[in-house]
């Protein structure tokens, strides 16, 4: 894609895109992600037709004020600018970002009206289950069927979504075969688990005293 040569064509570019974009913005913000907008290609061609709805209500409801506005008097191709600068700038702010997130705080409240029972602004269950989660240990059943495991501390960290589900735990423990944990593992310095490596995990609380030891 070329870069717009002319100030006209930046402004055409701005005006096709930036509301669209403030949209999708709060409209993430307030929902979540969502799997379907994972592709970058899909987020740009939802921000583009919103932009292009957006605009068609601006031109709709006020098209001859906002073309004089822009246009100067006397009229130019972009006199408007130079002449009222404070003035289309408020407008542009209205317009391209207090606008859009207006109605993309107004379309995400009908929705969670309609779908109260299902809206979950967690997007997946893995997500789910590492937020605000206190200290614990972990332990995953790897594909080839042996186990592995540590403590989930203050220091561990669990990725989220949409990046790939993974999981660092803060120091490693032995494993015995049927899962139990044994001793940490000496000179551990943490733990990298990967989701696709293993079909089950399971969070394990711990006493307190080894909360104290290993926390």
């Amino acid at each position: 894609m070329q870069a717009p040569s002319t100030v006209v064509q930046l402004v055409l570019l701005v005006l096709l895109v930036l509301p669209g974009i403030s949209y999708q913005f709060v409209r993430e913000r307030l929902r979540g992600p969502v799997p379907w907008e994972r592709d970058l290609g899909e987020r740009v061609l939802r921000a583009v037709v919103a932009s292009i709805a957006l605009d068609a209500a601006y031109l709709t409801a006020a098209g001859p004020a906002l073309v004089a506005l822009v246009r100067g008097r006397p009229p130019g191709e972009l006199n408007g600018f130079v002449q009222q600068p404070r003035l289309v700038g408020l407008v542009g702010v209205l317009l391209f970002l207090v606008v859009p997130a207006v109605v993309a705080s107004a379309v995400s409240l009908v929705e969670r009206e309609r779908h109260r029972s299902t809206y979950r602004r967690t997007p997946t269950a893995w997500d789910h289950a590492f937020r605000d989660r206190d200290p614990c240990f972990v332990r995953v059943r790897l594909k080839d069927g042996n186990w592995a495991g540590g403590w989930y501390g203050h220091g561990s960290y669990a990725s989220s979504y949409p990046h790939p589900a993974e999981l660092y735990l803060e120091s490693a423990r032995v494993m015995t075969p049927d899962g139990g944990f044994g001793p940490r593992v000496r000179g551990t310095a943490g733990l990298r688990l990967r989701a696709e490596d293993f079909d089950v995990l399971e969070f394990v609380s711990a006493p307190d005293d080894v909360r104290e030891v290993d926390g």
